[in-house]
């Protein structure tokens, strides 16, 4: 009990709100009789596959494990749109909260919440005083890079997510990192926003080298308006560029062609998150671990040996 009643008995946001430029609402907190383990989570207005996709699955986790579970979602991701979801939160007496905080600035904001609130990042970069449950980017990126090199590829070139992601950085440096082992040049590199049309305007700056033969997407959808870009400037894929994804979105198999990727289990990620904040409500202490899951390369048609 001592760890829900701290959060349901004080306002554990007054200082976060007032640090981001947010008001605090304060609310009567009156103390259950028993430890509810009620969620809260802190999600964001987006179209991204990625960060929805694992909103579901936080979701899908909560409800097998019977959890009840309140979605609040910030109005961006800045400092102070994510500390008022999370004061939000706090006012509807939820025992601990999951926040799927993708930015630098989201969190920031986490990292300067209590510590004695239970809370867990979940698909983000490393965080110092946030327990975070997410993947190995660097790894999941860096077994894209030596697949198209091993390919015989000379380079690879990158389309990489925004500045500002901690998953963008640590693609890029999976794909650097791959690059720097084998010895090869290190390629372009077109920074994108995640979105299809980013992929597809990076992907048209690329075709002005005839020499790219193979690009890594940070994100399948970016990979997908590169394919489509390729397919106006009449490269054929794999035959002249081969293009290689990242997160293995449902389309990915029925695309043309069909996108090989590094796939992430998001179903693992949602349970392993819902898992860990579960233990510190019931430990009455946040757990600072740091959890990541190996992704998985998944083969298909859009890479080849570079003809």
């Amino acid at each position: 009990m001592r760890g829900a009643r701290r959060l349901r008995d004080r306002p554990v946001m007054t200082g976060v709100a007032r640090v981001a430029g947010v008001p605090h609402r304060t609310a009567s907190r009156s103390p259950a009789p028993g430890r509810s383990h009620a969620l809260g989570l802190v999600a964001f207005d987006t179209s991204l596959t990625g960060p929805t996709s694992t909103v579901y699955a936080i979701m899908r986790a909560a409800r097998a494990a019977g959890h009840p579970l309140t979605v609040v979602s910030a109005r961006s991701l800045d400092a102070g749109s994510v500390a008022g979801a999370v004061d939000t939160l706090c006012d509807r007496v939820v025992d601990g909260i999951l926040a799927v905080a993708p930015t630098d600035p989201a969190l920031a904001a986490l990292a300067s919440i209590p510590a004695d609130l239970p809370l867990l990042a979940v698909g983000a970069g490393e965080a110092e005083g946030v327990p975070v449950v997410g993947f190995d980017n660097v790894s999941g990126a860096a077994t894209a890079t030596r697949h198209l090199l091993d390919l015989g590829h000379p380079t690879v070139h990158h389309i990489a997510g925004p500045a500002g992601w901690p998953e963008a950085r640590e693609r890029a440096a999976g794909w650097r990192a791959a690059l720097a082992e084998a010895g090869v040049p290190v390629g372009l590199v077109v920074p994108g926003d995640w979105g299809v049309r980013s992929g597809f305007e990076a992907a048209r700056q690329l075709m002005a080298d005839r020499a790219v033969t193979a690009i890594f997407c940070a994100n399948d959808q970016m990979a997908l308006g590169a394919l489509r870009a390729l397919h106006l400037a009449g490269r054929i894929v794999p035959d002249d560029v081969s293009v290689v994804g990242f997160d293995d979105i449902p389309e990915a198999p029925f695309l043309q062609p069909p996108l090989t990727t590094v796939r992430q289990d998001l179903a693992a990620l949602g349970r392993a998150g819902v898992e860990l904040v579960v233990r510190q409500i019931d430990a009455g202490v946040r757990i600072l671990r740091h959890v990541r899951f190996s992704p998985s390369f998944v083969e298909r048609d859009s890479a080849a040996h570079p003809m």
